[in-house]
This record gives structure tokens, C-alpha cells and sequence, in this order.
């Protein structure tokens, strides 16, 4: 069983003491963060890239976001439709969305005949479900467009004590943030 944790901060944007639930989350995944973008699209390519490498498929993610990332199934892999292509390239995969206040259902963007086949794989709600497996991979998306640069700094801050570094010691937090990377 291999599992995904993605967070997009903009998942924190309406929520009380944003850092304080971001390092839950991360205390929880018991992993170091190792893949961090811009673009949430960019993190599926990375995921994708990591798995075909290695020839195992994820079975479980673990979205956390303001959006379900299912709006369309155009060909093109886009920050509003890559949770799409990861649900058709790992037919076994389970996602559950997990966000406090949903905006609309991925029922509303996708064929019909192809939102059945995701349905029993797709779970959406406020908490993680019992049971749900922790992460081998951890990848943050900074969503620029959607968060303000003091919340993304003041959460970058907490994703750089958890960032996997190349060597011991932490991540200089400016660098961090600056870069939008882990260091190595």
C-alpha cells in the first residue's frame, strides 16, 4: 500500500490558526515533505514520474484543499483537472477529498458514465477517514494565486521544519520560502 498526502494551502484560507492545523497534519503524515510546486498539476507530474519509476501505483490520497481538482477531462493535464488523471491512470487508486466546506461535487464536471466509475473510489468530508493510511509521500502545492503571500510565508515556515533536507540539520526557512523547494 502506497499513500499520498497532497495539500494545497489554499485549503487553510478561512480556517482559525492556519499554521497551527497545517503542522497537525504534517505531525500526523509522519513523513518529511519531499515534493513542493506552485501548480498543483505540477505535483501529479511529479507523483507520477516517482511511481512509474519505481512501478507501483498509489492506492490511497489524501487530498486536502479548498477544490476537488475534477473539473474537466480534457486531455491536457491542468491544476483543475489532475486529480482526474490520477483517478484514471491508477484505476485502484482511493482519493478522499478533504476539505470543511465543499464547493460544489465532482459530479457537477464530469460524464456521467465516468463519475460512476470513480464514485466508489472518491470520498469527500471534514475528516480523514478511519483507518486511512499514512503517507509515504508528502507534496504541497503554494497555490500563490489563491493564498496571500503572509499566509503562504507563515505556512511555508511550517513546511520547512518539515521538509526532507539532503543532509542533517533543517532547511534555512528563507531559503525555503524563496525558492518554494526543500533543500538539499
Amino acid at each position: 500500500m502506497y499513500s499520498i498526502l497532497d495539500i494545497d494551502l489554499d485549503y487553510f484560507n478561512q480556517m482559525p490558526e492556519p499554521p497551527l492545523r497545517l503542522e497537525q497534519l504534517l505531525d500526523w503524515a509522519g513523513c518529511p515533505v519531499s515534493v513542493v510546486v506552485e501548480h498543483h498539476n505540477e505535483a501529479f507530474a511529479r507523483w507520477r514520474t516517482r511511481w512509474q519509476t519505481h512501478g507501483i501505483a498509489p492506492s490511497h490520497i489524501l487530498h486536502v484543499d479548498a477544490h476537488h481538482d475534477m473539473m474537466d477531462q480534457r486531455p491536457q493535464t491542468n491544476i483543475a483537472n489532475f486529480m482526474f488523471h490520477a483517478m484514471r491512470i491508477w484505476p485502484r487508486c482511493r482519493v478522499h477529498w478533504l476539505v470543511q466546506h465543499p464547493i460544489d461535487s465532482p459530479a457537477m464536471w464530469l460524464e456521467d458514465e465516468m463519475w460512476d466509475a470513480f464514485r466508489r473510489r472518491f470520498s469527500s468530508g471534514p475528516h480523514r477517514p478511519t483507518r486511512w493510511p499514512q503517507p509515504n509521500l508528502v507534496s504541497v502545492c503554494t497555490s500563490p494565486g489563491f493564498v496571500s503571500q503572509k499566509l503562504r510565508e507563515q505556512l511555508l515556515e511550517v513546511v520547512s521544519q518539515f521538509a526532507a533536507t539532503g543532509q542533517k540539520g533543517r532547511c534555512r526557512t528563507k531559503e525555503f520560502i524563496r525558492h518554494g523547494k526543500p533543500c538539499s
